[in-house]
This record gives C-alpha cells, structure tokens and sequence, in this order.
C-alpha cells in the first residue's frame, strides 16, 4: 500500500510537471493576483478589466490590442476546480444594467480564466502563428493578504502593536473597556476567551468602517468557514509575569500560533506563493479625506504588503517547478474619476512617494515596481464651474443613494508638492494644515456602449500594459 501512495504521488508529480512544461512553452499562463484595502475596487477593476479585455475598443494603451494583435478574447473554464469562479458576467450586469450599481464586494478568494488568442510582434510574426496566452485571475481580500505580514511576529510583537494601534484610535474604546480588568496571567476560561474574541473583532470591524488600515488578522473581519473556531478566538494581551502554561495568555498565544499555521500558512501555499503578476487597489482618495493619521497607516499597510511579496524575476525552470516571484507589481490609487484630470498627477506622486522606500528595496531584488492613478470604471464626467470669485475643476455624476440625483463635486485642491501630506502624517496631525479634502460616493453611470467597446475608464489599458503586456 505504501508503495502504491508513493508511486500514484510521483505519477501526479510527473504530470504536474509535464502539465507546467506544456503551458510554459506552447500555452503560457500568466497568474495575475489582484487585491487592496477595504473598499478599493476590486470587484470593479476585474470586472472593467475582462470587459475592456473581450471588447479591447477603449485599450489603446495596451500595445496588442493597439496593434490589432490580440484576435480574440474569450473566457474559459478556471483550471482549480477548487475555487468558486469569480462571478463575471452577474458583475458586468450590475455595473451595465439600466439600473447600475456597484457589485457585491470580495469577500472570499475566486479565479477566473481569459484566454487571449495573441499574433506574436516581431521577429516572431512571420514564423509562428497566433498562439494562446492564459490570464488566471485570482481575487482574493487585502484583509487576508496583510495576514501574511503576521508570519514573522511573535504573538508578543503582534499584541504590542495591536494594543497601541487600538489605544490610539477612538473607535477602541469598546476594545479599552472589555479589556480592563482582565488578568493575562489568569486560568484560561473559554467564555473568556470568546468575549475578548468578540469585542477585539467587533473593534476591527470599526476600524475598518471609520477607515482604518491596518486590521489584522483579516479573518476576524471575513471569516469564512471558520467562523465560531477557536483559532479565531484569541485577542492581543499585553505581557504579564506569571503567565505560565494554562494561562489566558499562554493560550491566546498558542491559538495566535495556529492561526499562522492553519489558515496564514496554506493561503500563501495555495494561492499567493504562485501568482506571478500582482495589482494591489488603493482608495488613497478617502484615506486624504479621513486625515493625516489613516494616510500615514494607509502607507505603513502598503509597506507590510511589499515586504510580504518574493519579488524578483524567474529563471525559467523556477517557474516550471512553481517557485514564483512576482515580476511585477502596480500600486494603484482609485477612483481617479473623483478628480478632474488636472489633479491626477497629484495623486499618483503622493502614491509613489508613500512607496518609495519599500519600493526601492523590491526593485533592488529585481522586481519592477509602479504606483499609478486610475478608475477601472469612469463614473463622472468632468466640468468647470465658477465657485467663490474663481474657475475650478469640478467632476459630476450620479449621487449614490441618491435616486440617480445628478451632483458636481469639488474635493479641494491636492498639493503638488507629495512632501506636504506624507510630513503631516508622519507627524500624526489631527488634520491637514490646508484644510480639509472632501471625498463623494458616485453610483455607477448609465452607459451606452457601442458594439466593441468596454465600459469606460481611466488608464486601465496602462495598467494592462504594465502588468501584461510583456507577455502579448
């Protein structure tokens, strides 16, 4: 029997590989992971992305599809059957829709498979015919992704960290209160423990909502099937002397250790140790809007996020044995659509002074690393209005709740100079010294699209080219 278990798992290995042998030299896949904070966009970013991608009308910024090189476009069957498909088209209905709203938002990991029929560029054009190139999509929540960062802490770091963030923000104080009183060194009581379970969750589920960035461990806010499990049931305790085996402590840690084990552990295994190309949303916008203090956490999040990545480029035969490092890796700030276009170079040099250091670190292991401002689907349009004696830049749209109100918004003026946010916020102001920026939900605009065009959009077909148009 031992035999036969290991000559039926070598058989696997052996197919395995000659399955990856085949993809890599006649049917290339590119694993593209697309993930970001709460409230970023993903849904919609997939969703514009498949749809400009099968239309391929408003992708001129995308090389093979300006060339007329990409002769077709069409999805398939996701190769893990494993993982639930990421609800394409009931999406692209919402979104499109006479009524258009804004789909329902990640909250598990999904995979979809676009099959792009590609005609070789250059020396390659009269030699070869077209050749099909596989994009797997994998959704997957930011939450869960800034759970990787835990792997290299201790629960002692993790409670530290955990307990000064909540002492810092006003929506702990529930945490505060449940928390006081309670004896880390004290007999372990599971009723206890559940308590403190559920009132640090019940924090974090504030944070998020008042727009906080980190609010870590992920699944306490998207659990899954592991809702109710005791390695979800543990919270940050600071450190206390006697704390020996048995403790309420002693057993927080040991569940915090589990938790790394079973649930962090095999999500990297199975899904984010494979992806090869990454974009990680950002709604830089409202954490401008919440103050210096959620910018400041907004860009230690994005350094967490880096420092989890293993960039650099494959060597070939690391690829066919699956040991991936993302090749490359977009930051993008969303809803650009929220600014008149005078105002995005702002935005994308405040993001790319947010990455500036963990960026150098990656690209320095090989990795190429790009900030970028976009909106995946446009939802205003731009206008110029007079406002107070002077001409400024507003952006109008549909008010969201608002019964398809139609409303012009001025946010305020970013700075041009990124160096006037990011020392506000490293020096924890309570708000901007120039004021404050505004921030507008929109609903999505009513389109009407023409036969071979995707939804509208702002440098999505950058953002394609960037992460893969190398490989069209």
């Amino acid at each position: 029997m031992a035999i036969a278990g290991l000559a039926e798992g070598l058989t696997r290995q052996i197919e395995g590989m000659g399955a990856r042998v085949s993809g890599a030299l006649f049917e290339p896949v590119i694993r593209l992971g697309v993930t970001g904070l709460a409230r970023a966009g993903k849904t919609v970013f997939i969703t514009a992305l498949v749809a400009n991608l099968i239309e391929r009308g408003r992708m001129a910024g995308l090389a093979a599809a300006a060339e007329g090189r990409i002769l077709a476009a069409y999805l398939q069957p996701q190769p893990d059957v494993t993982l639930p498909r990421f609800d394409f088209e009931t999406h692209l209905a919402a979104l499109t829709g006479p009524e258009p709203h804004w789909p329902e938002s990640t909250r598990a990991v999904s995979e979809l498979r676009l099959s792009l029929r590609v005609q070789p560029a250059g020396m390659l054009a009269g030699m070869t015919g077209p050749r099909t190139v596989h994009l797997d999509i994998v959704d997957y929540p930011g939450e869960w992704l800034l759970d990787l960062a835990l792997l290299d802490k201790s629960y002692t770091d993790w409670s530290r960290a955990a307990l000064a963030r909540a002492e810092a923000r006003a929506v702990g104080a529930g945490w505060r209160k449940a928390l006081a009183g309670t004896d880390p060194a004290a007999a372990f009581d599971e009723g206890q423990a559940q308590g403190l379970a559920a009132a640090f969750t019940a924090y974090l589920q504030a944070a998020r909502a008042a727009g906080h960035a980190d609010c870590t461990p992920g699944r306490f806010l998207l659990p899954g099937d592991l809702a109710g499990a005791p390695v979800l049931t543990f919270a940050p305790l600071p450190e206390a002397e006697g704390a020996a085996r048995g403790s309420l402590r002693a057993e927080m840690a040991r569940r915090f250790e589990a938790y790394k084990r079973k649930v962090v552990r095999p999500f990297f295994r199975a899904h984010f140790a494979r992806i090869d190309r990454q974009v990680v949303l950002v709604d830089l916008l409202d954490a401008i809007h919440q103050g210096p203090r959620a910018v400041e956490e907004t860009r230690l999040a994005m350094a967490d996020i880096l420092a989890t990545f293993r960039p650099g480029r494959s060597a070939f035969l690391t690829r066919l044995m699956q040991g991936r490092r993302v090749a490359r890796l977009l930051f993008a700030a969303t809803k650009a659509d929220h600014l008149h276009h005078a105002q995005h170079p702002h935005l994308a040099a405040i993001m790319e002074a947010m990455l500036r250091e963990a960026r150098d670190r990656a690209q320095f292991a090989g990795a190429d690393v790009r900030s970028m401002a976009i909106a995946a689907l446009r939802a205003t349009v731009e206008e110029t209005r007079r406002h107070e004696g002077r001409e400024e830049n507003f952006v109008r749209g549909r008010e969201e709740g608002g019964a398809g109100r139609q409303i012009a918004f001025y946010p305020g003026a970013l700075p041009g100079d990124p160096a006037a946010i990011l020392a506000s916020a490293r020096a924890g102001a309570a708000r901007w010294p120039e004021g404050d920026f505004g921030a507008q939900s929109f609903a999505p605009a009513r389109l009407s699209l023409r036969p071979g065009e995707g939804p509208p959009h702002i440098r999505l077909d950058r953002a394609a080219q960037f992460l893969i148009g190398d490989r069209l």
